[in-house]
């Protein structure tokens, strides 16, 4: 069993970023792999994602997923049925001053991988970080 957990700072106002991470179409822009999320029944979302095994051909593979959207309290819980016990939730929290943000995820899985876990996590971030600051200085 494998729980981790992580955080960044981010420029955006805490109700900024809570708005962009509760928009699911946004997945791909900060997910690695992924390329498209799509809601529907509720807080169904079917993803797809390209990923490059190391035993087996690139690929695309499509899932199921569910996320759950919590105003109050400025967080996002999702997971994915499988195996794995994939489940985690994102916080969203004030920073420093109005314009910061503090962003922090917490993961559970039954994959023990450690290392390529936390890695993960750290891209996941930098990656809304990034798509964030990046939509907010074009606003």
């Amino acid at each position: 069993m494998g729980d981790y957990d992580t955080s960044i700072s981010v420029a955006v106002a805490p109700a900024r970023l809570f708005s962009y991470l509760a928009d699911v179409q946004n997945l791909p822009a900060y997910m690695p792999g992924m390329t498209s999320a799509k809601p529907h029944d509720g807080d169904r979302v079917t993803v797809t994602a390209h990923i490059e095994p190391a035993s087996e051909p690139e690929q695309d593979v499509k899932s199921e997923a569910w996320i759950r959207v919590a105003e109050e309290g400025k967080s996002l819980e999702w997971g994915a049925p499988g195996p794995h016990d994939y489940r985690g939730q994102l916080h969203v929290a004030a920073g420093d001053d109005e314009n910061h943000s503090q962003l922090s995820v917490e993961l559970h899985t039954e994959r023990v991988e450690g290392t390529q876990v936390d890695r993960r996590l750290m891209e996941a971030l930098q990656g809304i970080k990034s798509a964030v600051e990046a939509a907010e200085a074009n606003r």
